[in-house]
């Protein structure tokens, strides 16, 4: 593992749209997003809650089998719905 994969810019945009398009996994996306952020990720160009690389690598690897996949999309919603519903107060 390379350690510096990281997701493109076309698919980024892509799960964003995605997330977008469903306003009631906007806070459940913004908790991951806040999960999966590099510490100290505000004092570091671009200044962006992007995902640390090794973790992101890690999570690829464990859901695609290969440290360069892509998210697609539809895999990305059903995770956050899955994590929407395994809250404390459960499905809403």
């Amino acid at each position: 593992m390379s350690g510096e994969a990281r997701p493109g810019r076309a698919a980024l945009v892509a799960v964003a749209v995605a997330v977008l398009r469903r306003p009631h996994l906007w806070p459940v996306a913004l908790g991951a997003l806040v999960r999966l952020a590099a510490p100290g990720w505000w004092r570091r160009a671009p200044f962006l809650p992007l995902p640390d690389a090794r973790l992101w690598s890690f999570r690829m690897v464990t859901a695609y089998g290969a440290a360069d996949a892509v998210p697609v999309p539809d895999d990305v919603v059903s995770y956050l719905e899955w994590c929407r519903g395994s809250g404390p107060g459960g499905p809403s």
